[in-house]
């Protein structure tokens, strides 16, 4: 069996802090394979730097005097799903890519594992949780909430997978086929439908630095998620619609009724509930509509969804 080349891509933003702890324990685990003869001697680990503005850069280039370290660094902030994307994209020539945070949150030795299923004949494979112990109550529940709305409206998902995967050569090569603007790789992965599996793993805390996913941010990925994926709001919207013209219709009888009763009574506040009611439930509508349009917007104008600064991963490669 000829020995395959591994790609490991830690995509990287404002991570000084962890950088020197997760960079030992990422190089160990490709030495420990190469040793064991299970991927090629040039096997890497390629840190993918995001626009940081601490010393994240300078340290990955530290890092690069080791043989199995290189590092790419894009011209400013494309977010976490830019950066793992540039950097599919710039080691797309390797046999396996697996894809990992820096924080030290997935854990490392699970990649000997991934790596085992590709020769077993997985094109993907995911890591998946075994428990939610280390996230609070909030954060569960919200999960768990988001991955039964996105089943709902008929986005395929593995649940309680993150960015943490291995994809084979062809699989790496039908996901960069996949031209959207607005990224939500979680959702993309899935959709390539090679042969799948999954291993699974405990997440622990973070090794050092600050969490670069609060709320606001997670929410923001969820409604990219829903919106790249699926119309099904838009048709709710029209659901909503045809609901209120009903309520309005019987609303209309029966004040007919009541007039011909003789049984008009002011109505100021229920009035004014119907308005303030109405006039809500329209500018969600319109806000939702409007998230697509400018959905559209971003994907007709076919920006660059990312741009390499500095590639030291081809550099080591001649």
């Amino acid at each position: 069996m000829s020995l395959k080349k591994l790609s490991i891509v830690v995509p990287c933003y404002n991570e000084q802090e962890v950088l020197p702890k997760s960079e030992p324990v990422l190089k160990e685990v490709v030495e420990q394979l190469i040793t064991d003869k299970q991927i090629a001697d040039s096997s890497q680990v390629v840190f993918v730097d995001d626009g940081s503005r601490d010393n994240t850069w300078q340290l990955i280039t530290q890092f690069c005097t080791s043989e199995h370290i290189s590092g790419v660094k894009l011209s400013r902030n494309f977010g976490h799903q830019g950066a793992l994307l540039a950097g599919l994209t710039t080691t797309s020539d390797s046999d396996m890519v697996v894809t990992i945070d820096s924080d030290l949150q997935d854990d490392p030795q699970v990649i000997k594992q991934m790596v085992a299923k590709y020769y077993e004949g997985a094109d993907v494979v995911y890591g998946v949780r075994n428990n939610r112990k280390s996230d609070s109550h909030f954060k569960r529940a919200s999960a768990e909430l988001f991955y039964k709305l996105m089943n709902w409206l008929g986005v395929k998902m593995i649940p309680d997978a993150a960015d943490f995967r291995l994809l084979s050569k062809r699989a790496v090569a039908t996901l960069l086929s996949y031209q959207e603007r607005n990224l939500f790789l979680r959702g993309l992965v899935p959709l390539v439908g090679f042969p799948s599996a999954k291993v699974y793993y405990r997440r622990e805390e973070r090794a050092a630095g600050k969490s670069k996913y609060p709320l606001r941010k997670m929410l923001g990925l969820a409604l990219d998620g829903i919106t790249s994926f699926s119309i099904v709001p838009i048709k709710l919207i029209m659901g909503l619609g045809f609901i209120i013209v009903l309520i309005a219709l019987f609303l209309l009888i029966y004040t007919i009724i009541q007039k011909i009763t003789g049984n008009t009574v002011s109505g100021w506040s229920s009035l004014m509930i119907s308005i303030w009611g109405l006039g809500g439930i329209q500018l969600i509508c319109i806000s939702v509509i409007g998230e697509y349009v400018g959905k559209i917007f971003n994907e007709v104008k076919k920006r660059p969804r990312f741009t390499i600064e500095q590639d030291l991963y081809h550099k080591k490669q001649h």
